[in-house]
């Protein structure tokens, strides 16, 4: 990315004028191997943490799909600047991630080995007491004295009774214990379980919580459509008003999607700023559905930009597909974002 900038700063001398023909093959090179590159990050984020991966590996995609040539220097650094920032926020996140998930491993061992050793102490206390009374009614058979002896076997009963009460009570401690340990690190997989589920900024169902419903209605063979939702503009809302307006906006657009759908419909953020439903129903009901959705959700926005509260008015484009029989979710998603791209493109083009 470094030699890129420079190569480009020597070729523009800081300006917007293309690169010239002579030098085009070799800078078509180096961007070609930047975007080969910014997508095997994606990639390898998958199998580096399947848990938070996806969302990298999309935000490296929607980078490599912007360096395209001709392209600038500012282009270029704005990317560069994007890149560095995702991948640090990506790194903490799975750092975090992973210090949770082996710190609650490292719990579990611990209530284990204490539960262990609790078990083998009390056995050893309890054999001991056995122990001690067998010997004693052994010494019973060398005692001639019938009461004597009546009253030796009624005090080792009496103390066996005692050490078989103890071990009982002891073993039900440790199991309630243990009962408890259990059920609060059931509750803490639950608890990660439902993090897993949502996405943290929108609160929308996440993407891998939305692919799980997939193959839910794929298994099934179930008839239901897929709708991809775009926001239109909005890389210009984070570039004038800044991320934090952006992450806003998004909050914003996502409450009213929730609020819109219905009972029966699945919503979640499929990344950046697209949002995927899964309808239940055939073609016809799912348009009707979508483009209610679409009255409800564009329109006037205020958020908090750099300069205080700024309204804005927000469109976006959506495209829908209807599952068929033998489908994969590739290619129905393929469809799905086929089309609203369509839509995207003919709402920017000039009327003629």
């Amino acid at each position: 990315m470094i030699s890129l900038k420079k190569y480009l700063d020597s070729a523009n001398h800081g300006t917007e004028t293309p690169v010239p023909a002579g030098e085009g093959e070799l800078l078509g090179g180096s961007v070609a191997a930047y975007r080969s590159a910014l997508l095997e990050m994606g990639n390898s984020s998958v199998l580096a943490c399947p848990a938070l991966g996806e969302d990298l590996k999309q935000e490296m995609g929607n980078f490599a799909e912007k360096l395209t040539l001709p392209i600038s220097q500012e282009v270029l650094s704005t990317a560069e600047k994007s890149v560095r920032q995702k991948l640090r926020d990506w790194g903490k996140r799975t750092a975090i991630h992973y210090q949770e998930k082996a710190g609650e491993v490292k719990e579990i061992l611990i209530v284990m080995a204490h539960t262990a050793e609790s078990v083998g102490a009390r056995d050893q206390r309890c054999a001991q007491q056995i122990r001690d009374v067998t010997t004693r009614l052994r010494q019973i058979a060398n005692l001639d004295d019938l009461t004597e002896i009546r009253s030796s076997i009624e005090s080792s009963a009496q103390e066996l009774k005692i050490s078989i009460d103890r071990m009982a009570e002891e073993g039900r401690a440790a199991i309630d214990q243990l009962r408890a340990e259990v059920s609060t690190f059931q509750g803490k997989l639950e608890q990660a379980e439902r993090i897993a589920s949502f996405d943290p900024l929108t609160g929308l169902r996440s993407r891998l919580c939305i692919e799980g419903h997939f193959e839910r209605r794929l298994d099934a063979k179930l008839r239901f459509c897929v709708a991809i939702i775009d926001i239109d503009g909005f890389k210009q809302v984070n570039d004038n008003l800044g991320h934090l307006a952006g992450d806003e906006l998004l909050q914003q657009f996502a409450t009213e999607l929730n609020s819109a759908c219905r009972s029966t419909d699945v919503a979640g953020r499929w990344g950046g700023d697209e949002f995927i439903i899964l309808l239940d129903c055939r073609m016809a009901g799912a348009r009707t559905q979508t483009e209610r959705l679409m009255e409800w959700v564009c329109g006037n926005y205020t958020i908090q930009g750099q300069a205080g509260p700024t309204k804005i008015k927000v469109s976006a484009s959506v495209g829908v597909a209807e599952y068929m029989p033998g489908e994969t979710l590739k290619t129905l998603l393929a469809r799905a974002d086929a089309e609203m791209y369509q839509r995207k493109a003919a709402a920017r083009a000039p009327v003629s």
